[in-house]
């Protein structure tokens, strides 16, 4: 792991979760810009334009054998993510590139352009039984490049054509842009969809998810869906101890109010290299506060900033974390977010050919 000492204290980014690209796990190559060159290190420097790349993979489906997650299958038409939050689970998924966990993974954006021909070859197949498929399980599908490629707009339309169920979850407004096709799965019972909503401070998403819609936008996308039809529910994920755990009722009456019907939690954690980076964000923006969140954090993953183990990693353990959770189910019941468990189901099935199975699949993700 990085080393948090060894980060430079660069000067900030606009519009970027990070400054920082420390090297990667698998490359010991670091990118380190020279201060002495800026004309005023300490100002806020221009962010980097974003590159995309063309990724060339073959198949789209990807299975999960985690026991910590609700479904089994999902689809990633992105890479990285433009999106920048600071803790974002997935940044170290960049160092199997040679690339970094910082700022390559918000600049670095890999594209799978014939994602939605690739999905319609992969569920044309003999081979596959309709089952629930999760967007996108590791980046947002919704991320800002999405308006103009339409890749998760087009992968939903093959999806919808084949009866084929699909879960959502997003922290980005743009989901609601397809609410016509998820209302029109919905009516099959083959769609549900998440928000997540972190905060309900706009200061304080601005500098956690820099990138992501205002908590306005992600609550007004929740009723936008819903009034389509759709099953919607909020993700409070991550929740951080210490920062944003007090907003927990107010996060729920909000989405209730909106339109959802259902809740869940994730608290925050913190693999591999996006340890030192949040250490980093904490240090920068609330030195006041750094003790007590790491504290809280080192709490309920066992002394240490991330806990990988199965059935701890996605819930924590200790005190703190059964107080959170008596908090959440208090509020959960207060605003009517225990909506039935939502059934996806393969009843609409129009694969080539073939029958669906004679029960239909559930995808639990709340």
């Amino acid at each position: 792991m990085t080393d948090l000492k060894k980060l430079p204290m660069l000067p900030a980014l606009h519009g970027r979760g990070t400054s920082n690209n420390p090297a990667s796990r698998f490359v010991p190559l670091e990118f380190e810009p020279d201060l002495d060159l800026l004309d005023d290190p300490a100002e806020e420097q221009p962010a980097p334009q974003t590159l995309f790349l063309r990724d060339t993979t073959r198949t789209v489906i990807n299975w999960n054998d985690s026991p910590d997650v609700g479904f089994d299958f999902s689809l990633n038409p992105y890479r990285g993510c433009e999106h920048g939050c600071i803790y974002c689970y997935a940044r170290p998924t960049h160092e199997y590139f040679g690339l970094s966990a910082g700022l390559d993974f918000e600049t670095r954006i890999f594209v799978k352009e014939d994602a939605p021909e690739l999905l319609q070859r992969e569920l044309s197949s003999p081979n596959w039984q309709p089952k629930p498929i999760a967007f996108s399980g590791v980046t947002d599908p919704y991320q800002p490049v999405e308006r103009r490629l339409l890749l998760t707009r087009r992968c939903l339309r093959v999806l919808a054509d084949f009866g084929n169920p699909v879960s959502v979850i997003s922290k980005n407004h743009l989901i609601s842009r397809d609410a016509d096709i998820l209302g029109e799965m919905a009516g099959e019972s083959a769609a549900m969809a998440a928000l997540s909503v972190t905060t309900l401070d706009p200061a304080l998403q601005r500098l956690m998810e820099p990138r992501t819609s205002t908590p306005a936008r992600r609550l007004a996308a929740i009723e936008k869906l819903a009034t389509a039809g759709v099953p919607v529910a909020v993700m409070i994920a991550p929740v951080i101890p210490g920062l944003t755990d007090h907003e927990i009722p107010a996060i729920l009456k909000a989405a209730a109010d909106a339109g959802a019907t259902a809740a869940g939690f994730i608290p925050v954690r913190l693999p591999f290299g996006v340890a030192p980076l949040f250490e980093r964000w904490l240090r920068t923006h609330f030195p006041d506060r750094t003790e007590k969140v790491l504290g809280r954090i080192r709490g309920i993953r066992g002394g240490r900033l991330n806990d990988p183990r199965f059935g701890a990693r996605m819930r924590g353990e200790g005190k703190y974390v059964e107080q959170l959770g008596a908090l959440f189910r208090a509020a959960r019941e207060r605003f009517g977010l225990n909506g039935e468990h939502h059934e996806l189901s393969t009843r609409a099935w129009r694969g080539p050919g073939r029958q669906p199975p004679p029960d239909p699949s559930q995808l639990d993700l709340f």
